[in-house]
């Protein structure tokens, strides 16, 4: 036998026990890896699938849930893994419905510009818009329930029960606020100055369904003091009484302000469809971009900071 055979066999029987020694180990460690995962445990009271059905909160979805559950009801069973009343149903939707569209604000604006940048990209118009969702627009849902949450947590003693007490301990926080120079979340609306429509008509609804709470209590008491610590009668806006509803609800704190990102993205998708027929992005992008006017450099001082 030649070297070369010699050496051509010695290199095929190597790399076949090579790949044998591979394939053996890559196998074993595949085995333990899957036992390892199958040791696992993933509760979720969420869906689930088998072969045959799918099952949501324990619910058999194509017979229990479709046609039988509606949207807004299903949206809090699943946060709250409870089925809500038909009262708390309603004050629910009632609060989707509140938040879903306000018109041309920025999270309106940038999704129909982002939608004009990329057309083929509805999710990330959608996402465009939800991601401006904050502290000035939509995210006051959120700040004014954990605003009035952390004031009645931190109460001593027993809640009032009447206007009056309620009143006392509004004047008293609204107060403190003001010494520390901190803004009243759900406090004033830039449109709305004499009264946000939205407020009175969420209060009645829930006063209807017996769902006014403490922190709806105490949010109409910081509405009706507050004048006399700021010296003017600003409204209460629609977003806070929303962040009020949905506490009273028992909803976590933690989500209030994906509730109000659920409900405005039914408004986005209602913003891209008007986009379809009635387009307005492109006049948006032109009326800056024609419009703009060059400046010299204006290069930031004292580390960035503005003043």
């Amino acid at each position: 036998m030649s070297g070369r055979d010699h050496a051509s066999k010695r290199d095929h029987v190597s790399g076949r026990d090579h790949a044998s020694k591979r394939d053996h180990v890559s196998g074993r460690d595949h085995a333990s890896k899957r036992d390892h995962v199958s040791g696992r445990d993933y509760p979720t009271a969420l869906g689930a699938s088998s072969p045959t059905t799918i099952t949501l909160l324990g619910q058999d979805l194509a017979a229990d849930v479709m046609g039988q559950v509606g949207f807004g009801e299903l949206a809090f069973w699943l946060a709250a893994q409870r089925r809500p009343t038909a009262g708390e149903a309603r004050v629910f939707e009632a609060v989707l419905a509140a938040l879903a569209d306000h018109g041309f604000t920025p999270t309106a604006i940038v999704t129909r510009l982002t939608y004009l940048s990329a057309p083929d990209s509805v999710q990330g118009a959608l996402a465009a818009g939800l991601l401006g969702g904050g502290s000035r627009f939509l995210g006051v849902t959120e700040d004014c329930g954990r605003f009035l949450a952390d004031v009645l947590r931190a109460r001593e003693g027993p809640l009032p029960v009447d206007d009056a007490g309620w009143d006392a301990l509004a004047l008293e926080t609204v107060r403190a606020r003001r010494e520390r120079r901190e803004l009243i979340p759900g406090l004033g609306h830039h449109v709305h100055k004499d009264g946000d429509p939205r407020t009175p008509r969420l209060f009645a609804i829930a006063a209807e369904e017996g769902l006014v709470g403490p922190h709806l209590s105490l949010f109409a008491a910081v509405g009706r003091v507050h004048p006399q610590v700021l010296g003017r009668t600003l409204p209460l806006n629609g977003a806070g009484v929303c962040g009020a509803a949905l506490a009273d609800l028992g909803l976590p704190l933690e989500l209030l302000r994906a509730f109000a990102l659920l409900a405005r993205t039914a408004g986005l998708i209602g913003q891209l469809a008007e986009e379809l027929r009635h387009p307005v992005a492109n006049d948006i992008f032109l009326s800056v971009d024609l419009n703009n006017r060059s400046i010299p450099p204006e290069p930031y001082a004292d580390g960035g900071l503005h003043g």
